[in-house]
Parts: C-alpha cells; structure tokens; sequence
C-alpha cells in the first residue's frame, strides 16, 4: 500500500535527502557502497529500478500520484512518498521539479574496471571532466552509437549526481561504467589500444583507416577547458583530432565524442 505523506514542514528531518544534502554527502565519499544519489523523472526512474538500484524516498508533486508516477508506486511498495504542490517542493529543493518527481537511491555496486571490459572492444574514458551536464550527455551518445563501456578517473565528476543522471537519461544504467586510476597506460596491459582526443599538430585524423583497423580500442576524453594533460597524452598510442571549418578551434566534448563514438563505432 502506497506510503503517502503531506509535506507540512519544510524542516522535516526526513526531508533532508532532497533538500539539505550536497553531491558529496549524497555520494559518501568514505563508503561509497552506502552513498545514495537522486534520479528525476519517471522514465528515469524506471530504469534505475529496473538495474537493482533500491528506492529509499520519493519527493512528487501531488498530481503524479495519480498520474505518470502510478505504476511505479505500486512496484515500491510502502516506500514513503512525500508530496505537495509545486510551488511548495520548490522552495523545499530549490529548484522547480521539471518532470515532477525525485526518487532517493542506492547507489549501484560498481564492478571492478578490468571485470568490466573483458569482451569490450570500444571504451570511453572521461578523465577531468568537471560539467555534469557533459558527462550525462557522453554517457547518452555512447550508449547510442555503440560503446560497449564507460571508465571514469578519480578528477571527473560523478557520473551519478542529479544532473547527469537527468540529462543521460538513464542510459547511465544501461551501459556499463566502472572507476579507474590516473594511470591510463594500464589499458594498454588489457588490450587495448589509446586514443587521446587531442588538437595537437601531429594529431592524425579521425577518418585515419589505421584507427578503424583497431581490434580494442580506449578513446580518452579529457576536461571541457584544457582537454587532456601532456603525460596523459604521452601515455596514449594516438593523439586524434576532429577535422574542423571556419576556423573553429574545437567542438565541445559531449559533441566531440558524439562525433568519435559514431566515426569508430564497429
């Protein structure tokens, strides 16, 4: 039976998940296994449900109840639903819920990088990419065009706070990711070979048949300011570039790896 509770009081301890909370606490940064994050929209939700993410706390405008958010309620069980009006979840988030509902979530149990990308023949490695919005928008394009998986470093955003979440939609629980360490070359050990997306002079194109050819490949992306570091660079056994017009210096990263994923697809 649904758990349906009226949002009175703002302050309501119970509430905290969804008001008070930065990214970082959410994520629990000591016990990451325990750390919880907040997915938005109904869609979205649906499919964190379905890859085993355990729903703690709803947050809905009331009109959901009875509408898009119906068949989900019923799958949760008595897990408390908070609701009221627009205006008042509004002051409560600070941010107006665009598609109407928050759910609270347990945060997957990641697997190892090297379990992960056994049978993987094109990866993405996001490495300092600090915009959420980017790394959501990666994380939907490779799911798209044919990556098989996603590794993230230690200096890129979580790929699981609000906004990402939002923007992948869903698709972050579609496509395997997992965390890897600073030193990239280690992929080079399980089979792949590494592709630093980078505007150096002695880039090769992205249309090089070379590039194709390759059985395994890593395509490295680096943060939306100064793209990859030098070291990392160095450590890579190609430096690719996008060929551009009108004397455009570069492409976004979210674009530019849209444009990789789809080039190097197989």
């Amino acid at each position: 039976m649904a758990n349906i509770i009226e949002v009175h009081d703002l302050a309501a301890p119970e509430l905290t998940l969804f008001s008070h909370l930065t990214e970082a606490q959410l994520r629990n940064r000591s016990d990451p296994e325990k750390g919880i994050f907040i997915a938005e929209s109904s869609k979205v939700i649906k499919l964190a449900l379905k890859y085993g993410c355990k729903p703690l706390a709803f947050l809905m405008e009331r009109k959901r109840i009875t509408g898009q958010a119906q068949d989900i309620i019923r799958e949760c069980g008595d897990v408390p639903i908070y609701t009221g009006d627009r205006e008042l979840l509004a002051k409560l988030t600070g941010y107006k819920l665009t598609r109407g509902i928050l759910c609270a979530l347990t945060r997957p149990k990641l697997a190892a990088a090297e379990n992960l990308i056994t049978k993987a023949r094109r990866i993405a490695v996001l490495d300092g990419i600090t915009d959420s919005t980017n790394v959501g928008a990666i994380f939907r394009s490779a799911a798209a065009l044919g990556m098989d998986a996603i590794l993230i470093t230690p200096s890129c955003c979580d790929p699981l706070c609000r906004r990402s979440v939002r923007v992948s939609m869903g698709t972050i629980f579609q496509l395997p990711w997992a965390r890897i360490g600073e030193d990239i070359s280690i992929l080079r050990t399980w089979g792949f070979k590494i592709v630093a997306m980078a505007l150096n002079p002695d880039s090769v194109g992205i249309e090089d048949k070379k590039l194709a050819a390759e059985k395994r490949l890593a395509l490295i992306f680096g943060s939306e300011g100064y793209g990859l570091s030098s070291a990392v660079i160095a450590a890579c056994d190609y430096a690719v570039k996008i060929p551009m017009a009108h004397q455009v210096d570069s492409l976004n990263v979210a674009a530019a790896s849209a444009v990789a994923f789809w080039q190097l697809r197989i």
